[in-house]
């Protein structure tokens, strides 16, 4: 067959095969255009999942005639003329390919107009002009999309139900009004309305939207600046997750994008604070210079290229890190949260000096006034708890503590001040030392006290040798020991490994490893990066080696099988991630000898465990991202035995 020239409706076809998948393409298409028209309302109305009918209205700049007629036309854009614009590109659209591909599969409708003289109509079948007429003189541009694919049958039957297609539909919304929250989204579906923004400009309100307050409440707004990159938005903390990577936003410019690598960024910053195998719910907007990404690599625009891509990643992680190194991530139980307002039994008594004049064991009682030295006792004991003796009387440690009741001290500043009970926020804790001094004055915790991610925590016991319980003034603590003590050693484990080179074990029967062919050639390869470890293997045959010593810091007992599990994370990838491989090392010996369910504590053993863990870098997970602590808050409990109404 001789090579020929296409015709237009040919490679019109072709053309739309590549941008017009389904109908939430076309919507995305005929959105992003009325985004660049500076469109502050855009209503989506599709009918049977945009199968039968999609119409899009806004209230933008609007085309003249002339334009109107152009902009069917392929290649036919207004926001590039030169080469050099292709690498500013500030627009989501800019190929003009996608009014003339969507024409070509539809029959389609335009009216248009810039609001100072009588519009433009046009009506459309597979991408031919059949009638054209005025339109009236609403400023802005109304297109409707009928029968999509009424003349390429064929790729009707790739098409999805209804319910699917209309899924992909309302993704595409909530991505555009993600990256756009200062524009008013109205999305309807067989006059049903599905979505609405109010265009205030609130990511918070729309996140909220989208996947509820409950999620939204449980965002985390990030913010960081680089002298390339200005990275904000929202992450969601650690205790919510999803099974996938799509509740991932990434906005770019503007442009929601799909990026391995920022997601890997992303994961990164969260650590060692996600489960394995779970994913945050995210919504970054980072802005850049435009010549530093480069947005023509996809049909669709939905994949771009960063040229600084190693900078942008690092700029990410940096930016998630310190964003959950200033929240205290300790999950709430999952009951009922208080409310704004509630009723409280108190005990109340007639006489006047009863408070102060009743003996324990009789209706009605509250202790006696604490002393200067009980007062003086209890705080050292809050302030200091290095200095609790676990070998003391613990009922009189407490007894001391309840000197000063929060409590007391609350209803006190509500009879004198005619205050409502203080209320801590959620994210903070109260400091347990609020009390009255010698002049009845509320005594006030030290900045650093209220500052700290995790507070003092005193055990109770534990609960069949797993769980310690614990308690401080804000209510109960359950924490998983085993999780806890992972915590701990791998935070140790994981400094030691860069100090390898000083901390050597020498071995007097070296440890002997027979490898296949394919590991002994990685042994060989990554020869420089096990040495920076401690790692020495000596060839000892044709796929044999030794190891005369290996680091200070590996388990006692668990040597070759650790070395073995080094080998085996090395094999996973072809280049050698070290600081990956360290992650995983520190991992697996932390768990490895770390205390077990079903283990049973002393006192001392509990009290050392819970006050090494608030010294930890990020003491609200494991390193695998299972939760460590779990707080019951004083208004639960109450709320659990009927005491609260």
């Amino acid at each position: 067959m001789p090579i020929q020239l296409m015709s237009d409706e040919l490679s019109n076809k072709i053309a739309a095969g590549e941008v017009v998948e389904r109908p939430a393409s076309v919507v995305k298409e005929l959105v992003e255009n009325s985004i660049d028209a500076n469109s502050a309302l855009i209503k989506i109305d599709v009918t049977e999942a945009g199968l039968t009918r999609i119409k899009i209205t806004d209230d933008g700049d609007g085309m003249d005639e002339a334009d109107a007629k152009r902009a069917f036309l392929r290649h036919a854009t207004s926001k590039i003329i030169s080469e050099q614009d292709l690498f500013h590109v500030r627009t989501l659209g800019f190929r003009g390919e996608a009014l003339a591909s969507i024409a070509a599969v539809s029959k389609l409708t335009l009216k248009t107009s810039q609001g100072n003289a009588a519009g433009t109509q046009l009506y459309m079948e597979g991408g031919k002009v059949i009638e054209e007429d005025k339109a009236d003189a609403r400023k802005g541009t109304e297109i409707t999309v009928d029968q999509l694919f009424f003349n390429t049958p064929a790729r009707l039957k790739y098409m999805k139900t209804i319910h699917t297609e209309l899924g992909h539909i309302s993704d595409v919304i909530n991505r555009l009004a993600l990256s756009h929250p200062d524009i008013r989204f109205e999305l309807t579906h067989n006059e049903k309305l599905l979505f609405q923004s109010n265009g205030r400009g609130d990511l918070l309100q729309i996140i909220a939207q989208i996947y509820g307050v409950s999620v939204a409440k449980k965002m985390v707004k990030v913010e960081y600046k680089t002298l390339d990159y200005e990275i904000s938005g929202y992450v969601c903390r650690p205790e919510v997750t999803r099974a996938q990577r799509h509740y991932m936003s990434i906005l770019v410019n503007g442009r929601f994008v799909r990026s391995v690598p920022i997601n890997k960024a992303i994961l990164s910053g969260y650590h060692t604070l996600l489960p394995i195998g779970r994913y945050p719910i995210v919504a970054l907007d980072i802005k850049m210079d435009p010549i530093l990404v480069d947005v023509n690599v996809h049909p669709t625009k939905l994949e771009v290229r960063f040229s600084k891509e190693k900078e942008l990643f690092t700029a990410i992680e940096t930016a998630v890190k310190q964003t959950f190194k200033k929240e205290r991530l300790i999950p709430e139980s999952p009951l009922q949260k208080p409310k704004k307002t509630s009723s409280v039994q108190h005990a109340f008594s007639f006489d006047e000096t009863s408070s102060q004049t009743k003996k324990k064991g009789t209706t009605g009682y509250r202790p006696d006034k604490p002393t200067d030295e009980e007062l003086a006792r209890a705080r050292q004991l809050y302030q200091h708890p290095e200095n609790i003796n676990p070998l003391e009387n613990h009922e009189s440690i407490i007894h001391e503590r309840e000197q000063l009741d929060p409590h007391s001290v609350v209803q006190e500043k509500k009879v004198t001040e005619g205050q409502r009970e203080d209320v801590v926020p959620s994210g903070q804790t109260q400091h347990p030392h609020v009390g009255s001094n010698e002049a009845g004055a509320s005594v006030k915790a030290t900045d650093q006290s209220e500052s700290e991610r995790v507070p003092v925590l005193y055990p109770v016991g534990q609960h069949h040798g797993t769980y310690i319980v614990a308690e401080n003034e804000t209510g109960l603590y359950l924490v998983d020991q085993h999780a806890a003590q992972e915590r701990i050693k791998y935070e140790y484990y994981r400094d030691k490994i860069v100090e390898t080179e000083r901390e050597l074990q020498e071995l007097l029967m070296p440890l002997t490893f027979d490898f296949s062919k394919q590991e002994a050639l990685l042994v060989e390869q990554h020869h420089d990066e096990l040495t920076s470890i401690g790692l020495f293997f000596e060839p000892f045959g044709q796929s044999t080696y030794m190891v005369r010593s290996y680091p200070n810091w590996f388990p006692n007992g668990f040597e070759e099988e650790v070395i073995r599990d080094i080998i085996a994370q090395i094999m996973e990838d072809e280049k050698i991630d070290l600081k990956k491989l360290r992650e995983e090392a520190a991992i697996l010996m932390s768990c490895k000898k770390s205390i077990k369910a079903n283990h049973h504590l002393t006192y001392d053993d509990m009290f050392r465990l819970l006050e090494d863990l608030r010294k930890s870098s990020d003491p609200f997970t494991c390193p695998h991202g299972r939760p460590i602590i779990i707080h019951f808050s004083s208004y639960e409990l109450e709320k659990m035995f009927k005491r609260v109404m």
